[in-house]
């Protein structure tokens, strides 16, 4: 095989296909459809169906009781991640805007998932996250302000129980993490915590080309 020596491949027809393909292979319920449009009526970005489909296996892959998330937005998320988490587990999300939670209160409502299974915290994400237990989370989702990323990272490490997973949605900020150009302050955040996560002694990496891209990591013990 030849070696790239530094160079990237250029992206195929073929291969942006296939992508869009891989993004779109779970289909999603109808309640995870009611929370995208409440979503895009609220001019909110929710996480693409390949994101979530990731989220759920991700979930289930480390047995999830316990998952903190940062950016509730409309539930989308939320859903994917109850979806792949134990049956008594239990979803702690943050989001600032309580008008939103309550749309993913429904929406978890009409998928099925009792009362108990979420909790919802109004309120900035740095203000809460100091509040929550530390090594009780065995897995931290962050879809955040994309400025705050570092700190979130820094939480998340303490929230994180040994073998727990930590991940961050939309890291390729489309297209923007990559490009040579002088980037904005949140797109040098992001590229400040691509850099500390690979660098990092006590994470495992994985950059997943699935949405806008979702950088994960699992904690050492």
């Amino acid at each position: 095989m030849r070696r790239l020596r530094g160079q990237e491949r250029a992206i195929t027809g073929n291969q942006q296909t296939s992508w869009a393909f891989a993004d779109a292979f779970v289909a999603e319920s109808e309640a995870l459809r009611w929370a995208r449009e409440r979503a895009h009526e609220a001019g909110l970005r929710s996480v693409s169906s390949g994101t979530g489909a990731a989220l759920r296996l991700l979930a289930a892959a480390v047995d999830a009781k316990a998952v903190a998330e940062i950016g509730t937005g409309t539930g989308v998320s939320g859903l994917h991640l109850l979806h792949g988490m134990r049956p008594d587990g239990v979803l702690t999300t943050v989001d600032s805007d309580p008008e939103c939670q309550q749309f993913a209160r429904q929406a978890f409502r009409a998928a099925g998932f009792a009362g108990n299974r979420a909790r919802f915290i109004p309120g900035r994400a740095l203000e809460v996250l100091p509040r929550l237990a530390d090594g009780g989370y065995d897995l931290v989702f962050c879809d955040g302000d994309r400025t705050e990323c570092l700190e979130y990272l820094a939480e998340s490490l303490r929230l994180l129980r040994p073998g727990g997973l930590v991940c961050f949605e939309g890291v390729f900020a489309d297209g923007r993490t990559m490009d040579s150009a002088i980037p904005p302050t949140e797109v040098q955040r992001l590229r400040e915590l691509l850099r500390a996560v690979r660098e990092s002694t006590v994470l495992l990496p994985s950059l997943l080309p699935v949405g806008d891209g979702l950088l994960c990591a699992v904690r050492r013990g």
